[in-house]
């Protein structure tokens, strides 16, 4: 199964975040950013095996993480490695 994607990616099995299509349920797999960044990723719940749902990809993304929806800029979510939740 492979991810349904704006874009091309590097590998077919992980993809930044900002290029998955909204309403598509990935896991992360990693986090590609400073030390103080990835932290505050980890306590929003942006943490490695976490389910998240993109719900919107317009100006920022929305996700629902841990029932919450929070938004992200589509900067940061290029830091964010998924991969699809197979069913």
């Amino acid at each position: 199964m492979t991810i349904s994607v704006e874009g091309n990616c590097a590998s077919p099995k992980l993809c930044p975040l900002n290029k998955v299509k909204a309403g598509s349920c990935v896991r992360i797999k990693q986090l590609c950013a400073s030390q103080e960044v990835m932290s505050r990723l980890r306590e929003m719940g942006f943490c490695e095996e976490q389910k998240v749902t993109l719900l919107s990809h317009q100006s920022n993304l929305i996700c629902q993480v841990c029932n919450a929806r929070l938004g992200i800029s589509t900067k940061l979510a290029e830091g964010i490695l998924v991969e699809p939740v197979t069913a």
